[in-house]
């Protein structure tokens, strides 16, 4: 005789089973879904695509089908910015580490440019990262789940590092020249990627030799002569 509590056992079981036997399938949608968001975001506009054509364009007969996977259109491009920061921010590790206490301004640089940089060139042509967040950047309240997603404490070690090579620079200078070094980089890669994908040819040949000449870019910025004080 199956008692109350067996039956309520067996139930339980069946659930674990038809949810892990379909998980591999959602974890499948998701990651169409999250490709097919990134692509549309980076050559349509984030605000000219919506959800409804996003699920769409992945396939999904259930035109709720992004809601049913993030939940809102900023839960989405959350999990889009999750997609490729956590790859980042190992690499970045591996350069710190490799850094260890340089008192070099351009070792610093390289921390902050390069992981990003050889992130785009392990996908592979073409990209659209790149141009989906130069798009969150420059909005005041996307670029603030930017920040929070992409901007971890790698990130943080690179700059104090970078800031303790420069300790005669003024603040009001710091904070100018790692604005102009933030939107340099953000641009650039963003330009870098729209030429691949039209077809056109960039500036550099390959993305390691775009990195080269960014570190190169703003090794000069920060090492400038700074006004001096009032």
């Amino acid at each position: 005789m199956v008692t109350v509590e067996g039956k309520a056992a067996q139930s339980v079981r069946t659930v674990r089973t038809v949810r892990s036997a379909r998980s591999p399938r959602s974890e499948g949608t998701r990651e169409t879904i999250l490709a097919v968001a990134e692509r549309m975001f980076a050559e349509h506009g984030v605000f000219a695509v919506s959800n409804r054509q996003i699920s769409e364009a992945a396939g999904q007969g259930n035109n709720a089908a992004v809601g049913y996977h993030f939940g809102t259109k900023t839960d989405l491009l959350r999990a889009v910015v999750r997609r490729h920061a956590g790859r980042i921010d190992t690499l970045r590790e591996r350069m710190l580490a490799e850094t260890g206490d340089s008192h070099q301004v351009r070792d610093w640089v390289a921390c902050l440019v390069r992981p990003g940089i050889q992130h785009l060139a392990e996908l592979g042509s073409p990209t659209w990262y790149a141009r989906f967040g130069a798009q969150l950047m420059a909005d005041p309240v996307l670029r603030e789940l930017m920040i929070d997603e992409a901007f971890g404490p790698s990130v943080q070690r690179a700059l104090e590092g970078l800031n303790n090579c420069l300790p005669g620079l003024p603040p009001p200078v710091r904070l100018e020249r790692g604005d102009m070094a933030r939107l340099t980089l953000v641009h650039t890669l963003a330009e870098r990627e729209r030429a691949l994908a039209d077809g056109t040819h960039p500036a550099r040949p390959g993305w390691d030799a775009c990195a080269t000449g960014l570190i190169d870019a703003l090794t000069g910025l920060w090492l400038a002569p700074a006004p001096p004080g009032p």
